[in-house]
């Protein structure tokens, strides 16, 4: 090999070596950065990933939280569930799995548990039915309950088909 050629060899071997070192240096300058403490913290928590998620820290005179207060209902004061319209209806099979009867004072409440008993009031006439919840419904907009056939006779309702009337919780 000549001398002009080892020279050569030598240059590009250092200049390759530069741009390697470069390179190391500039990769760990980046993994040095990218070491933040909340890194550090997670990598510390292992695997529990609901731990590692950092929060806000709120300040209690500027954020102050609601004071909840419990309310007790009275036993002897009625409950009152809603206002609205009610219609009457007749199905073959309720939600709660019981077959329906026309005959017996039920009714389909949206939200109410199975069994609830309810006092169903004509606010036109003031007249009034207990019926036990056993259905979910109604399904039609504005209304709050449903009731089998005889309990919109009871209240006089079969002419008109709906009614506005009061709801309250029995039991």
């Amino acid at each position: 090999m000549s001398r002009f050629a080892s020279a050569e060899t030598a240059r590009i071997s250092l200049a390759s070596a530069s741009r390697l070192l470069l390179a190391i240096v500039g990769a760990a300058s980046l993994a040095a950065c990218a070491q933040s403490p909340v890194g550090r913290q997670k990598a510390d928590l292992g695997t529990n990933r609901q731990a590692a998620v950092e929060r806000p820290h709120r300040v209690a005179a500027l954020h102050p939280r609601p004071i909840s207060r419990v309310r007790i209902p009275d036993r002897d004061a009625k409950q009152t569930a809603a206002h609205g319209v009610a219609s009457f209806y007749s199905d073959t099979e309720t939600a709660s799995g019981e077959r329906f009867d026309k005959n017996e004072l039920t009714a389909a409440h949206p939200s109410l548990p199975f069994g609830t008993k309810l006092r169903v009031t004509d606010v036109s006439s003031g007249r009034f039915v207990t019926v036990r919840v056993n259905d979910r419904g109604p399904y039609v907009r504005g209304r709050v309950v449903d009731i089998s056939p005889s309990a919109a006779e009871a209240l006089g309702m079969v002419d008109k088909g709906v009614t506005n009337v009061r709801l309250d919780v029995v039991r």
